[in-house]
């Protein structure tokens, strides 16, 4: 729901598979209700069961007039495309019909639990005990409309018409206009931070949390200011993205310039060295994860085993900090590495915003002190993860200091801090001066571990970092161009967290817009058969749009549809055009992947009854690949860490068995 709905903004009324969902659930306890009058028609002649029979009765009537209400919302929602709300503009009042009718579900509501709860009700239990269920229902309705209500109403409404449009750029001579702007953006802020707050309000929060709170606040009102998207828009866009994408890849193209992963290439050797190490340290970047991980991965066994070392011996308390009940995190790091306790130097479990767990222990089979850093795995991982502002990291005997991601530059200082001033890298040296240092992790502790080896290289010049899947916002060009000589980035298929950027953000949102704006198909159509492919597969769709047949010069011209979609730019969009630097830098520059890339991708695939023998081929890759937001069913799975570790373990003994033929 939009503030704006009076007027007929179409954030109000563009939502049926909403409405469908409301339309199924009213229409399933209606059914229920009915069943129940039914069954127990003839059990309310006791003291009190007059009031009860009303009370189902009304409700009854009650939830037939909310089904009408929603049908026809639905019906209506279901006429025009999207970018074309001219059949639809009755929808404003139907939904204010449809709110009119909470009152007297509300008042009802209050109703039943007062005559459910009077003493002078007398009727047989299983009748009392089945109204009481129906009136719970009704409560339970009620809160969780009111709940959605505030995490998605937007209060701005008529005042959200003057941010989007080129009032900005007409007015600003005004202090007063410059005044209005100022207090939209802030309302805005406000907004999305409340969401937050909301979403976010199981954990304790310090000032930490207030400042990443109102840091991500920002950044989603940046982000979301100028479209005129709904959620089921954004479905359906990625629906036409992810068909149009699988066309073109249908298509013959050009080989792809990267070294390929062939027993000709010069680097053959390189890779597979690299590959091999990577098989063996993305056990670590597993590991740090903890039970979650091990239970995850042994659905069937890991329980057992866990409670059976849970009482057994471990480091001294000195050695780990944080909580572990059970002994269950440090459990599931033995069984996933293979160490021994003496192996560890330091565990850390606690977790807060920008303070991440790791752990350093000794590999001794590869004769490397391991630093591995957890991924995101709790609410205060993934707000040091949206905090994706850029700072500056500037250090000392580095000429290549740049932009880096904030969250997870403070999440390395922390590391950093604890493994250099308390003095647990001093104490592995001590222990094994020989080795050298590996950093390593997954997702989030991949990003980490890089900038973490970029702060260490001066102090140790033969560290290695291997980063699983990191975010691709995470370093600028000269960076990520210096962290070559000793990072490397492995990145599986077509992962969504590697090519997360809010370049790359702008860009998928001006696709959706795109073709979502210009598609002449009803929007239920479009989600209906794209649920059909995803699910089952086939030919993709070929939806007639307004884009067929116009010339590639003319496509760089919005069209009018969608110019109704994307009313404003963002100064994050502006900076994907190329005229973008004649007027002001962008707010969000371009951030790129760490250290050379490995690209590893599905090569084939023969699915069985009741396993998948999956084949992979790796090859070097660079930050150009990843440019772009790929839609598609796996571009999640391709993050997980069994997957990663999967992909590499068959690539690695792919390898093995090459070398001994």
């Amino acid at each position: 729901w939009d503030g704006d709905a009076a007027s007929g903004g179409r954030p109000a009324v563009r939502a049926p598979p909403f409405q469908l969902r409301l339309l199924l659930s009213r229409l399933r306890r209606w059914m229920g209700i009915l069943a129940l009058y039914t069954v127990h028609k003839g059990q309310f002649n006791c003291p009190g069961g007059g009031l009860l029979h009303s009370y189902l009765l009304v409700l009854l009537v009650l939830l037939a007039s909310i089904i009408c209400a929603l049908s026809a919302l639905v019906y209506v929602s279901m006429q025009g495309t999207i970018s074309n709300p001219g059949p639809r503009k009755s929808l404003p009042k139907l939904l204010y019909t449809r709110l009119f009718l909470y009152l007297p579900e509300f008042i009802w509501a209050v109703v039943g639990a007062v005559w459910v709860s009077d003493s002078s009700v007398h009727c047989e239990k299983t009748v009392i005990n089945a109204i009481i269920g129906t009136v719970i229902a009704s409560w339970v309705v009620i809160i969780f409309t009111i709940i959605g209500v505030v995490i998605v109403f937007d209060p701005l409404g008529g005042k959200k018409t003057f941010y989007l449009t080129d009032s900005v750029n007409r007015n600003l001579e005004s202090s007063q206009s410059g005044q209005l702007l100022y207090n939209v953006k802030n309302t805005a802020t406000r907004v999305w931070e409340k969401r937050i707050r909301l979403l976010c309000c199981c954990i304790v929060q310090d000032d930490d949390h207030r400042v990443a709170f109102t840091s991500i606040a920002e950044l989603f009102r940046a982000y979301f200011s100028d479209t005129d998207l709904v959620p089921s828009d954004i479905a359906a866009g990625l629906i036409l993205l992810h068909q149009e994408q699988d066309k073109m890849e249908s298509c013959p193209k050009e080989p792809e310039e990267v070294l390929c992963h062939s027993p000709s290439s010069l680097v053959t050797d390189d890779l597979d060295v690299e590959l091999e190490n990577a098989a063996h340290y993305m056990l670590f970047a597993a590991a740090a994860y903890g039970w979650p991980y091990y239970i995850y991965t042994n659905p069937f066994t890991a329980l057992c085993k866990l409670n059976g070392d849970c009482c057994g011996s471990r480091p001294t308390d000195s050695d780990i900090t944080g909580s572990d009940r059970h002994n269950f995190h440090f459990g599931s790091i033995l069984k996933i590495t293979g160490l021994q306790y003496r192996d560890f130097i330091h565990i850390s479990f606690h977790n807060k915003i920008y303070e991440i767990p790791f752990f350093v222990a000794l590999d001794h089979k590869k004769e490397a002190i391991v630093v591995a850093v957890r991924g995101t795995l709790s609410f205060e991982d993934i707000l040091t993860d949206l905090s994706a502002d850029c700072e500056d990291l500037t250090l000392e005997d580095v000429l290549e200091n740049g932009f880096v991601h904030k969250g997870i530059t403070q999440a390395a200082n922390y590391i950093y801090r604890k493994l250099i001033n308390d003095g647990i890298l001093n104490q592995a040296f001590t222990i094994a001066p020989e080795y050298k240092l590996v950093i390593v992790g997954h997702s989030l502790g991949g990003g980490t571990a890089s900038i973490l080896a970029i702060m260490l290289r001066n102090s140790f010049p033969t560290l290695r970092c291997y980063a699983f899947s990191p975010p691709g916002g995470l370093l600028s060009k000269s960076l990520a161009d210096y962290t070559k000589h000793f990072i490397v980035s492995v990145i599986v298929g077509k992962d969504l967290v590697a090519r997360l950027s809010m370049p790359n953000m702008e860009d998928l949102k001006r696709r959706i817009v795109r073709i979502v704006a210009n598609c002449n198909k009803p929007k239920y159509r479009i989600l209906l058969r794209g649920c059909w492919y995803e699910v089952f597969g086939g030919d993709p769709d070929n939806f007639p749009t307004e884009l067929d047949g116009r010339s590639q010069d003319a496509l760089t011209q919005p069209l009018l549809a969608e110019e109704s979609l994307m009313v404003h730019r963002s100064p994050s969009y502006n900076a994907l055009e190329d005229e973008s630097h004649l007027n002001s830098p962008p707010q969000y520059p371009h951030l790129y992947l760490p250290g050379k890339i490995i690209h590893i991708v599905e090569e084939s695939s023969s699915r069985r009854l009741c396993s998948s023998d999956i084949k992979y081929t790796a090859r070097w890759s660079n930050e150009a690949v990843f440019s772009s937001i790929l839609i598609s069913p796996k571009m999640i799975t391709d993050h997980m860490p069994d997957v990663v570790l999967k992909a590499l373990n068959s690539l690695s003994q792919e390898h093995g068995s090459c070398i001994s033929c």
